[in-house]
């Protein structure tokens, strides 16, 4: 069965000030959602990308096939690039997602996965408020039940 998909044409828009600034809160609201890298440079057999605040991360791209190929002189040109969140090369035509080059690196998302759960975990929400009231007036948080031997039940 064939089906027919039609595009939608829609009415030129002109653009206002007032849309220029909403897509300019947009990009700042955006920003603070993402490690904006500042600089990447090649030394060691590793992509060595740097930060705003001073940190950097080194990733050894033998373990990385979007740089198979790649001689001394295309890592040079490696740049920043969409907002400090790809390391670009235009002579390669590549453009790869930082996020995604941390992402080939199983400790660094142990400890990524780590740092996620640690935040999440002080986060006081009106459910846990409610339960540590309900456990208060319950008379706190139950005591650990005492074996004859002496273990206590909870591991």
């Amino acid at each position: 069965m064939k089906k027919i998909v039609k595009a939608n044409v829609l009415p030129y828009v002109p653009i206002t000030e007032a849309d220029i600034d909403a897509a300019i809160d947009r990009g700042r609201r955006s920003k603070r959602l993402y490690a904006n890298a500042s600089n990447v440079r090649y030394e060691n057999d590793c992509l060595s990308i740097g930060f705003s605040d001073g940190s950097r991360i080194l990733l050894p791209v033998a373990g990385l096939p979007e740089f198979d190929g790649f001689t001394l002189q295309d890592f040079q040109q490696l740049d920043v690039g969409f907002g400090g969140r790809a390391v670009c090369c235009e002579a390669r035509d590549l453009d790869v997602s930082i996020t995604g080059l941390i992402a080939t690196s199983a400790p660094l998302m142990a400890l990524a996965t780590s740092l996620v759960a640690s935040h999440n975990g002080r986060k006081s929400s009106a459910a846990k408020s409610a339960a540590a009231r309900a456990n208060g007036k319950k008379g706190g948080r139950p005591r650990k039940e005492v074996l004859e031997d002496g273990d206590s039940t909870e591991t």
